[in-house]
């Protein structure tokens, strides 16, 4: 998952810089039909029953990651990481009309507006009809830290 430029500026500002930041006591899921990057500039879903979604964490742990070899496929290093979790499945109302195609993913600070915290890409994107319900099953959404 990738870092906003609004959260990367607040996250530097408060280590380096000894400014204030309250972070939002929740982080709300938005669904994308383009890369919201790291400008905030996708186009989120919008219309048919689409609402953002509460998002809750599990404590943080750490983790290793493998990097592999491009060609060889060999692991060539195992880094540790600190990660977090969502802790529970995350589904969207059903579908009242089709959404598109959901390429994307973005964490924000308010169930409308806000600002982006992070984004992603999903692995495999989504048409959604009609009918459809999109979910996150528990542990599918992660951040990691370096």
């Amino acid at each position: 998952m990738n870092i906003s430029k609004f959260l990367a500026t607040k996250q530097l500002n408060v280590s380096a810089r000894g400014e204030k930041f309250t972070f939002p006591d929740r982080l709300y899921v938005a669904l994308y039909n383009s890369d919201p990057t790291w400008n905030d500039t996708g186009q989120e879903v919008s219309g048919g029953g689409y609402a953002r979604q509460v998002l809750t964490f599990a404590d943080p742990t750490q983790i290793t990651v493998q990097e592999f070899h491009p060609v060889t496929g060999v692991v060539i290093s195992n880094m540790q990481k600190m990660a977090i979790k969502s802790a529970a499945d995350i589904a969207f109302a059903v579908a009242t009309a089709n959404w598109g195609t959901v390429t994307h993913f973005g964490l924000r600070d308010a169930v409308t507006g806000g600002n982006l915290y992070y984004f992603g890409t999903l692995e495999t994107p989504r048409s959604i009809l009609n009918n459809d319900i999109f979910k996150f099953l528990t542990g599918q959404v992660e951040i990691r830290l370096n």
